[in-house]
């Protein structure tokens, strides 16, 4: 184990899909807003090409590959996320299907090919540079979480730039900036075309939005019925327990 293993990383389950990665406390470890995105997304079972954007230690790409056999490329600008994700990849003996490169999600268009691909995902920054989350964030969590390096408007126009006409693009962010997504969305030729809102449980305001687009599509929005996390318990619900977890038996 110990040659997969760095510093104070650890090797978690992925329990739905029978899949592990490498997780660190001080550098990364995903969210659920990672998980929901995957499940979310609208991808092709059998074929196509699929691009992460932002893909930190790889959880997306993962959970993808668990509901595709299509070809899945992460996008990750840390090396050491990078690095983090590509051991994940071999140690579930995924090569074949993942390929994890290093890149500027800005200049990533220009390397991959314009219009080549069937889906992109993100999973973006989801503060303002200036706007405060955690206080004593890592450098690591700091570029993740902050648009230092990567602002909404420019992974939306990335994500558009890669797609093929007719693909699709989704996103997880924070509703408080659904307008500036949908506008940015249009202004780069994607439609929204389905949308979902999370709550933390009943009776709460949503934290998390879900919403996906198609190139050039017509408009017509579908708001999916909301997702609710916790239950009056404090415990998942059985929606999000399936998510997490699988189907009960």
């Amino acid at each position: 184990m110990e040659k997969w293993l760095k510093g104070d990383e650890r090797l978690d389950y992925l329990l739905a899909e029978n899949l592990r990665i490498i997780q660190s406390p001080s550098v990364f470890s995903f969210s659920l807003d990672a998980v929901l995105l995957s499940k979310f997304v609208s991808i092709p079972s059998h074929k196509g090409s699929i691009v992460d954007l932002c893909s930190g230690n790889g959880v997306i790409p993962l959970f993808l590959s668990a509901r595709t056999k299509g070809q899945i490329t992460g996008v990750e600008l840390q090396p050491r996320l990078l690095d983090m994700a590509e051991r994940s990849v071999r140690y579930n003996q995924l090569e074949n299907q993942i390929q994890m490169i290093l890149g500027d999600v800005k200049e990533i268009p220009k390397q991959l090919g314009i219009e080549k691909y069937d889906v992109v995902t993100c999973n973006p920054p989801y503060f303002l540079a200036h706007e405060a989350s955690d206080k004593n964030l890592s450098e690591h969590h700091a570029i993740a979480r902050h648009e230092l390096y990567l602002t909404l408007e420019e992974a939306i126009q990335s994500a558009s730039k890669l797609l093929k006409q007719g693909g699709k693009a989704a996103f997880v962010h924070r509703p408080g900036r659904l307008l500036d997504i949908v506008t940015a969305m249009r202004a780069n030729r994607l439609e929204p075309k389905r949308m979902q809102l999370i709550y933390p449980k009943e009776g709460k305001e949503a934290n998390t939005l879900l919403i996906e687009g198609i190139k050039d599509g017509k408009p017509d929005l579908k708001i999916l019925p909301p997702l609710y996390v916790y239950n009056e318990n404090n415990e998942y619900t059985a929606e999000v327990r399936e998510i997490l977890y699988g189907k009960e038996q």
